[in-house]
């Protein structure tokens, strides 16, 4: 897959998660192949009227090889101005987020919101690109209730997207049921520019039936909580190296930025994720869900992983 001048040799990306896709995951997805990292939803208001905000969220770490940061909005002139802003000068490719579900984005006009109102979309793609010069691509869903990928991807192909993203459910089924591989078929099958498929690839079995979409590139969002090196897995690879030192790596770039205090609650569900296929393990994971010590907590990770 290339865009502008950028390559993807393994077409590998990847989710932009709200609060999982912090700079720790994203680098250690990389060092197990994920070629495309995005970045958390960024808020593009708040990068105009609260920057220190969005500041912890627009770090990357130098082993993350093509940075995408995201961006929501339902307002074209402050998305413009968000693409402008220094704080996105370190990413390579800006995605607008167009496809998520959280009632309090949809609610505020954002996200999967956009999908129902296609001319507000179309400016907003129009305005981010004529704001910058990097690659503009858009992220989105089936449509809220039927079925519009179609008319809504080939309008982001004119809209000058460089690139889109089709996570293929709706945004009445949130992340429930089965994603709509065969949306993702017609969608590649019709555009002209790249189209990335996302959704419920888990596994080297699901993504080889993501290839058969015929899609350019395959994303991986919730198969890779707690299972970073499913990059690896997808492509053949059997993951045998030390699970307690890809945390310590995930654990140690977020104490460079962030407060313990912080930290240790917003560990957690990675931790849980983390040791999720563990048997018998009951006992210590409810410690990990309630200690109230990182330090303490990589010790009991140390003791099941051995």
């Amino acid at each position: 897959m290339k865009v502008g001048n950028i390559v993807f040799e393994k077409g590998l990306f990847l989710a932009p998660m709200a609060g999982v896709s912090d700079v720790g995951f994203r680098s250690v997805c990389s060092d197990f192949g994920a070629e495309g990292c995005f970045s958390e939803m960024l808020s593009c208001r708040a990068m105009l009227h609260n920057p220190s905000k969005t500041v912890l969220m627009t770090i990357v770490e130098p082993n993350e090889k093509i940075k995408i940061g995201q961006i929501f909005g339902h307002e074209p002139e402050i998305m413009a101005k968000a693409v402008r802003n220094p704080l996105l000068d370190k990413y390579d490719i800006i995605d607008i987020n167009m496809g998520c579900p959280a009632p309090k984005v949809v609610k505020n006009g954002e996200g999967c919101a956009l999908m129902s109102n296609v001319c507000l979309a179309e400016k907003i793609i129009k305005a981010c690109v004529e704001n910058t010069k990097r690659p503009v691509s858009v992220k989105f869903r089936l449509g809220k209730d039927k079925d519009i990928s179609l008319e809504f991807g080939k309008m982001c192909q004119e809209a000058g997207a460089s690139f889109v993203t089709l996570h293929a459910r709706t945004l009445e089924q949130g992340y429930s049921g089965k994603a709509n591989y065969d949306a993702i078929a017609k969608l590649s099958q019709s555009l002209e520019i790249p189209v990335i498929g996302n959704g419920d690839v888990v596994d080297k079995q699901s993504y080889n039936r993501m290839l058969t979409t015929g899609a350019s590139a395959v994303m991986i969002g919730r198969g890779a909580q707690g299972k970073p090196w499913i990059f690896q897995e997808v492509l053949g690879q059997t993951f045998d190296g030390d699970k307690y030192k890809v945390i310590e790596k995930h654990l140690t770039i977020l104490r460079k930025y962030y407060n313990e205090d912080w930290l240790k609650l917003y560990m957690r569900k990675h931790f849980l994720w983390y040791t999720s296929d563990l048997k018998f393990a009951a006992e210590a994971r409810l410690k990990l869900a309630t200690t109230q010590n990182l330090d303490e907590s990589m010790e009991i990770l140390k003791q099941l992983l051995k």
